[in-house]
């Protein structure tokens, strides 16, 4: 099982014809992903890779392909109203890839989806991937950039803010023989779409996600409030991180949410709050697999 996509989910790239975009739909065409279009506006009518078909609309791509996922690759300037497209479009899910999207223009794109059918995943996020079964776990969905090589098919949820540590959990996890379910980066911008929180009732809700990984950093109370529900619902083991406990406060570290200010979203508090919790907490990231598969084996 997996949540949120699987390797029968139809996908869409906006922004597919720039070089970036172009990039890394191509190495999802390889892992397999179901992409079926693309869309440029003013470059309706072409053909991606002589296979995928470019439409000028989400509306457009959305009726003619079927397609429920969006995945965007589009400039920050015009990245909100990609997202927002896509949510006109009825779009079960929007992961939205760029960096550096005006935090106004989330806090709008934020308002306009609340009551809408459409999840965001991101910004400023390296997507989501459920492995396949094939060679190299070939055969999956990858919507985003990361590597899929590293992904291995199995039951261990995986979520975090940071897309380097996803990376490094998931590469950990493959390498003891221990594969995943879904993996997700939601970002580190201080507004953005799933949450710790939502990832983690998913997580709970999925027969065959046997234990979870959640990674955080410092800034903002996310990591908090999502303990707090684990400690009162979540029936699967979680092992947890949390980066940036030498940050000197005040000073953002790496993504735009990562700032220590009035003495809140501190790593220390953080921990305290998972380890409050029953979570238990990596002291480094190279034992963030080896913490959770000490508690499955327990």
């Amino acid at each position: 099982m997996s949540i949120l996509v699987t390797p029968q989910t139809r996908v869409l790239v906006q922004g597919i014809t720039g070089s970036f975009g172009a990039r890394h739909t191509k190495l999802s065409l390889e892992y397999g992903t179901l992409i079926v279009a693309g869309v440029t506006p003013g470059k309706g009518g072409q053909l991606f890779e002589n296979t995928v078909p470019v439409f000028d609309t989400v509306a457009e791509a959305a009726a003619q392909t079927g397609a429920t996922v969006s995945v965007i690759f589009v400039p920050p300037p015009f990245a909100a109203d990609a997202i927002l497209e896509s949510v006109d479009a009825g779009l079960d899910l929007v992961v939205a890839i760029t960096e550096g999207i005006p935090v106004n223009d989330m806090v709008k794109v934020k308002a306009a989806m609340a009551g809408t059918k459409t999840r965001l995943i991101g910004p400023n996020c390296p997507g989501i991937v459920t492995p396949g079964t094939g060679p190299g776990s070939h055969g999956g969905c990858r919507i985003g950039i990361a590597p899929g090589y590293i992904h291995k098919k199995g039951s261990i949820g995986v979520v975090s803010r940071s897309g380097t540590l996803t990376y490094e959990a998931v590469w950990q996890l493959t390498q003891r023989g221990r594969g995943q379910s879904t993996c997700i980066g939601i970002g580190g911008d201080p507004i953005n779409g799933t949450s710790h929180l939502d990832a983690l009732r998913m997580f709970n809700d999925d027969p065959e996600t046997e234990g979870i990984i959640m990674i955080g950093e410092i800034g903002g109370d996310a990591e908090e409030r999502a303990a707090e529900w684990a400690a009162a619902n979540c029936k699967k083991p979680i092992a947890a991180f949390i980066a940036g406990a030498t940050a000197p406060p005040g000073r953002r570290m790496g993504h735009a949410g990562a700032i220590v200010s009035g003495g809140k979203g501190t790593a220390a508090g953080k921990i305290a709050a998972l380890e409050a919790a029953g979570i238990a907490v990596a002291e480094t990231p190279s034992t963030m697999a080896d913490t959770l598969i000490k508690i499955l084996k327990s």
